[in-house]
């Protein structure tokens, strides 16, 4: 809906001129009414016509002139704004997720995999001006889906991520971290990060961690690191039954937080400890916040001068005037 403004509304206090205009008028024609005393009125009856009687309107006419001439110097305008978004400074973010089977564990709820994938899921939504890869490892890793603006492609392959054994187990913190510089080496965006999760110790792969760690440093790459698991013990599988169920039992949580905190510090990034759903939600958001994305919103605004109708309207009506001043009522004046 357009909306109407006016560039200049300190003229609207020349409105207060029409009272004084109006009390000018009675005064004048007070001061121009003469007087005097007769017998009789009884000679001048029928003397008074429709147009000595409608004489009072020129003043109306010349009050309308001035108060159309005041709105129009007022500059009334519509304005139709539209806003437009521009993304300053992008972001390319891998998130690089632990697929082992100690995934599973019920410390968080229903287990540490599903409780990621809400928060991961989460996170994508509230970075709508940003690219995002998905990087899945074990004791070997590879990449789920590359850096993208799509953000629906990015959600389903965060929905599909699951246990299934498609990599051997283990943990290969290395060979996920060295994974997910690799998606972005060659990014040109003017800021590259990657977030590392994982539960456990680097046990597997062939790259050490302290190397991947070296090359990110190298690429500009920052990387905040999480450790996902609760102080002491957790139900972990730790065997799959001859149904193929997994089973389950109380085993010791055991993460390398001074390797994650190494890696987090060497890149300038960040390690969080994620104990519960609660406090895995609150590093997400705190990592949304930290890595914030540079957006500029322009506004157009389309102007459409409406003062010309009032000014023609002025004009009608001093010449309105004038002219019957001039003809009709020049007798009477």
């Amino acid at each position: 809906m357009e909306k109407i403004t006016f560039l200049n509304p300190e003229f609207f206090w020349l409105f207060l001129l029409i009272p004084i205009g109006i009390a000018l008028i009675f005064w004048r024609r007070e001061q121009q009414t003469a007087s005097m005393q007769i017998s009789s009125l009884q000679g001048f009856k029928g003397t008074n016509s429709l147009m000595a009687k409608l004489e009072p309107l020129l003043n109306i006419i010349r009050l309308l002139a001035l108060s159309s001439l005041i709105v129009a110097m007022a500059r009334p305008r519509t304005v139709d704004v539209s806003n437009k978004t521009k993304t300053t400074r992008g972001i390319d973010i891998v998130v690089a997720i632990d697929v082992s089977g100690s995934m599973l564990a019920k410390d968080l709820k229903p287990n540490r995999m599903e409780a990621l994938k809400k928060v991961a899921a989460d996170f994508v939504d509230e970075r709508p001006n940003d690219r995002i890869g998905l990087v899945v490892y074990a004791s070997e890793a590879y990449t789920k889906t590359p850096v993208t603006s799509d953000k629906a492609v990015i959600q389903d392959a965060i929905r599909s991520i699951k246990y299934d054994n498609v990599l051997q187990d283990g943990t290969g913190i290395g060979m996920g971290l060295a994974t997910a510089v690799n998606r972005l080496k060659d990014s040109k965006a003017k800021s590259k990060v990657i977030i590392l999760l994982t539960d456990g110790v680097n046990n597997a792969g062939f790259i050490e961690p302290e190397t991947a760690s070296d090359i990110a440093q190298q690429y500009g790459i920052k990387v905040y690191t999480i450790g996902v698991g609760t102080n002491g013990m957790a139900e972990s599988p730790y065997a799959v039954a001859p149904n193929g169920q997994l089973m389950f039992q109380m085993m010791k949580v055991e993460i390398d937080e001074k390797l994650m905190q190494s890696i987090a510090r060497k890149t300038g990034g960040k390690y969080f400890r994620a104990t519960s759903n609660y406090k895995l939600a609150q590093i997400y958001d705190e990592i949304n916040k930290l890595e914030t994305t540079e957006v500029e919103e322009l506004k157009f605004y389309d102007y459409d001068e409406k003062y010309r109708p009032f000014v023609l309207l002025a004009g009608f009506f001093l010449l309105l005037e004038l002219g019957l001043r001039n003809t009709v009522y020049r007798s009477f004046i």
